[in-house]
């Protein structure tokens, strides 16, 4: 199997662009990944300039693209702004309309939601951005459909992510769109990172410091991927735990910015995904060993969180042949 993908992931580096935004999409898009046995992204950096000065200066990141490395994209990714109230260049906000016009999945880390509303491609789409500049940005693009406090917003075609951290979390995301969810696993368990947060979590949780330290949820959380194909409770992890429920749930949301059902429901429909992946065929046996019971909740379950039925998941991501 070739190693090279026809996928190509471009990304659109500006002036003052912060390095950890670039690292990420260099990491989860531009490595080879040999272990993977299948052919990975053709990644490239391109710019209106030949020479970058990165965030506060710290370097200049040279021998770059140029912008005609966009024309060719299949998802084109802008970075943050060191300044989001100071408008791209016309040049990189030209770039981005033919991208959307040619249906290019365009998507943006942080703050580059400026650069993408600056196009007019976010206009009645929904959206996020850093909740720092979250008031700004809805006050100068108010026909974008804002979500301000999540960490990350999958609309289709164009998905954004909130901070710094959330731009692993979307990047996560599309190579489990893209692969499945046993590949971004296996790219997550590379980068010592959680496989999947949801889109749908906090930006920011307050995380108050303890007078005394407080024990992880390590543990439990182990213990119930372990245990995922029986009929674990939110009552059974207090008692295993050893607090009480609305302990629990403040323990979540502090630890993880989740409720437990919500989390339990998330490890249970990515354990669905991973066996239908590995050629599991049979629907029933798929629900009964992830934990969701019948296949109608297994069908609603995954259609809510991925988007996809079952069958649809099986055909994309799938093994084996045959229906579910």
């Amino acid at each position: 199997m070739s190693r090279e993908s026809s996928h190509r992931v471009v990304v659109l580096v500006d002036e003052g662009s912060n390095p950890f935004e670039l690292g990420v999409a260099t990491e989860l898009f531009g490595l080879r990944r040999p272990e993977l046995d299948r052919p990975w992204y053709e990644f490239t950096l391109c710019s209106a300039e030949p020479s970058v000065p990165m965030h506060g200066g710290m370097f200049t990141l040279s021998a770059v693209a140029t912008l005609d490395a966009a024309e060719s994209a299949d998802t084109l990714i802008v970075p943050n702004r060191p300044d989001p109230e100071a408008g791209p260049a016309p040049a990189v906000v030209a770039a981005v309309r033919r991208a959307a016009a040619r249906g290019t999945r365009l998507v943006s880390f942080c703050t580059g939601a400026f650069t993408l509303a600056a196009a007019g491609v976010l206009d009645g789409r929904r959206a996020t951005t850093h909740w720092m500049w979250a008031e700004r940005f809805a006050a100068r693009y108010p026909a974008v459909l804002l979500e301000p406090d999540v960490l990350y917003v999958d609309d289709g075609d164009v998905l954004t992510a909130a901070g710094s951290a959330a731009a692993l979390d979307l990047g996560l995301h599309l190579i489990r769109r893209d692969h499945g969810a046993e590949i971004a696993n296996a790219v997550s368990r590379r980068l010592v990172f959680a496989a999947h947060r949801d889109g749908g979590q906090r930006q920011f949780v307050e995380r108050p410091v303890a007078a005394v330290p407080d024990a992880s949820l390590a543990p439990i959380l182990g213990w119930a991927q372990q245990n995922l194909a029986g009929p674990i409770t939110v009552a059974d992890l207090a008692r295993r735990a050893a607090m009480s429920q609305a302990t629990l749930h403040r323990r979540f949301q502090t630890e993880l910015g989740t409720t437990p059902l919500a989390w339990l429901t998330e490890e249970r429909v990515t354990l669905a995904c991973r066996l239908i992946e590995r050629g599991e065929l049979r629907l029933d046996r798929v629900a009964e060993a992830s934990g969701l019971g019948t296949a109608s909740n297994l069908r609603t379950q995954m259609r809510r969180r991925t988007g996809l039925t079952p069958t649809a998941y099986r055909r994309r991501f799938g093994s084996a042949d045959g229906s579910l």
